[in-house]
């Protein structure tokens, strides 16, 4: 009995030790192959509007409310916001520091004052530092198809 019940309890933790080295996939089922690092997407994007773009980078946030858009680290203290198409899917709001590959369209855009301030609650920012949020910001946003977060 004693056999039975130790061979049961290693098999659930293997079990528990196998589930924490797969990937989650988020909207879109894509691969990690050929993303291109975050750090080189200013450089591929140059002057255009707009590129499809497969990108892997690491998380700097995500949204607190329910993970509807996140943060990677694009090199210099830089970020991008990567929000995901037809707000169709949501990511874990635990893979800060996690690595990600997002798999949709790059963009160059201005982004209102009043979304800013929307991420800016959706981050837990406090009311006076939303209020300091006075002029639209011009940066690379990426809208994602898929996004695999990397274990």
């Amino acid at each position: 009995m004693k056999t039975i019940l130790l061979t049961s309890l290693l098999v659930a933790v293997s079990f528990g030790v196998f589930a924490q080295t797969e990937n989650s996939y988020h909207g879109k089922k894509i691969t990690a192959s050929g993303a291109l690092p975050a750090t080189e997407l200013a450089t591929k994007m140059a002057d255009k509007k707009e590129m499809p773009a497969k990108v892997e980078g690491t998380v700097e946030s995500v949204c607190k409310v329910k993970g509807c858009w996140m943060k990677v680290k694009t090199g210099d203290g830089q970020t991008m916001r990567v929000t995901f198409k037809d707000y169709g899917f949501f990511v874990p709001k635990d893979i800060v520091g996690k690595t990600v590959v997002v798999e949709g369209t790059a963009e160059n855009t201005t982004t209102p004052v009043a979304d800013l301030r929307h991420f800016a609650q959706d981050a837990g920012k406090s009311k006076e530092e939303i209020a300091k949020i006075t002029e639209p910001e011009k940066a690379l946003t990426f809208v994602a198809d898929g996004v695999i977060v990397k274990k």
